[in-house]
């Protein structure tokens, strides 16, 4: 049996959000996320080692979750000799998480997600984001509000306004409108799951890597039967060798339960936020 602690960065080791619209199989209200099939078990199979956004280490755990306390894990990220973090939005994202009497609101996953970072940003330098975003990110289409709320949103469409938006920031929801701001850098998925992520980082995932390549051509989004999230890294799950296994992530509720592995995915992009 392998015992799984969570862990920081200092140990080693994406917005179509629907499918035919369904719904959660849950009491509560995800709206319109449809989480279905996702796996619960702690067991990685990593993607084809011929997928663009693959990994090619392979490693295995049957132990559930095993998850220490959350004072814990707040020591663990208040702690810079451990973390040696200095990023005060990020920091705060994991406070306001880790001390929050209601950890899983339910509602839409990136309207979750965009809230925590909105708050902590508000909560830090004492006003919105928005009247700190760089003019250079307007295009001929978009003010530089349209297009961080669009590139957050993976608002794809065919028309040239979703295109005149920066292939590089595309389809990468969170991640690429907080980068394409100059508030973060962006993480692949080798660096996620190398151990590159630091708390507080936020995430975009998809379920298939064909509909995230449709997402950053630019695609009519209401005809697309494709699944994303959104959401918060918190920590690192890892194995008693310091392995990472897994990612305890903060959501609406719906896999914040239970560590996230490899297979949940094909494509994985984050943002370690430099504010």
């Amino acid at each position: 049996m392998q015992k799984i602690n969570l862990l920081g960065l200092d140990q080693h080791a994406v917005q179509v959000h629907t499918s035919n619209g369904n719904t959660a199989s849950s009491a509560q209200d995800y709206d319109l996320d449809n989480h279905d099939y996702i796996s619960q078990k702690l067991e990685l199979a990593f993607p084809p080692s011929n997928s663009k956004d693959s990994l090619t280490q392979m490693v295995t755990s049957t132990k559930k979750n095993d998850i220490v306390s959350q004072s814990t894990l707040l020591e663990k990220f208040t702690n810079s000799d451990i973390l040696d973090i200095n990023t005060p939005v990020a920091d705060k994202i994991v406070e306001n998480y880790l001390c929050s009497e209601n950890k899983k609101p339910s509602g839409h996953c990136l309207d979750v997600s965009k809230g925590r970072f909105e708050q902590a940003y508000e909560d830090v330098h004492g006003h919105l984001l928005y009247q700190d975003l760089p003019d250079s990110m307007a295009t001929q289409f978009y003010t530089a509000k349209q297009a961080y709320n669009i590139l957050y949103d993976s608002a794809s469409d065919t028309n040239q306004g979703w295109r005149s938006l920066p292939e590089k920031y595309r389809g990468k929801g969170n991640a690429g409108a907080i980068a394409y701001a100059g508030m973060g850098t962006l993480v692949d998925s080798l660096g996620i799951w190398s151990g590159q992520l630091r708390p507080g980082a936020l995430m975009q995932v998809w379920r298939h890597k064909e509909d995230y390549e449709k997402v950053v051509r630019g695609v009519n989004v209401e005809k697309l039967d494709s699944y994303g999230h959104s959401f918060i890294f918190i920590s690192y799950v890892c194995n008693e060798k310091n392995e990472i296994i897994g990612l305890k992530i903060a959501d609406q509720g719906f896999q914040s339960s239970n560590p996230l592995i490899p297979k949940n995915y094909e494509v994985w992009w984050a943002v370690n936020l430099n504010i």
